[in-house]
């Protein structure tokens, strides 16, 4: 746990959050500020820094997290398609420095999307 991380405060339970989905690795919880009407954020219980930190070693931890994306989608009942979104650094959109899948829908998704 990185002591500075929102994510990791809300993995250790310390920030309350309105979870969806839980396991062993991963915790998914609603968007304070969502983007579309479901917006879910997934992120691995680990704290990794982004898209860019990741090694070989976070290979499965990168297949759970696409693997439960669409089990997630389903339970939200996002049947008519959903986009997955993860942004890496400042440029890309990133505003927490943890690794995070942004699970969107609920309504039609446009492209481009910035």
């Amino acid at each position: 746990m990185a002591s500075d991380c929102l994510f990791c405060k809300i993995v250790a339970g310390e920030i309350p959050a309105k979870k969806v989905y839980e396991d062993a690795n991963l915790l998914a919880f609603h968007d304070i500020d969502p983007k579309a009407p479901t917006h879910v954020l997934l992120v691995p219980r680990r704290h990794i820094n982004s898209l860019a930190a990741i090694c070989s070693e976070d290979a499965g931890t990168m297949a759970e997290l696409l693997c439960a994306a669409p089990t997630i989608a389903a339970q939200l009942g996002l049947t008519n398609g959903f986009r997955t979104v993860i942004n890496t650094g400042p440029d890309g959109g990133q505003t927490v420095g943890h690794l995070h899948l942004h699970i969107l829908g609920g309504r039609s998704m446009h492209w481009p999307p910035g």
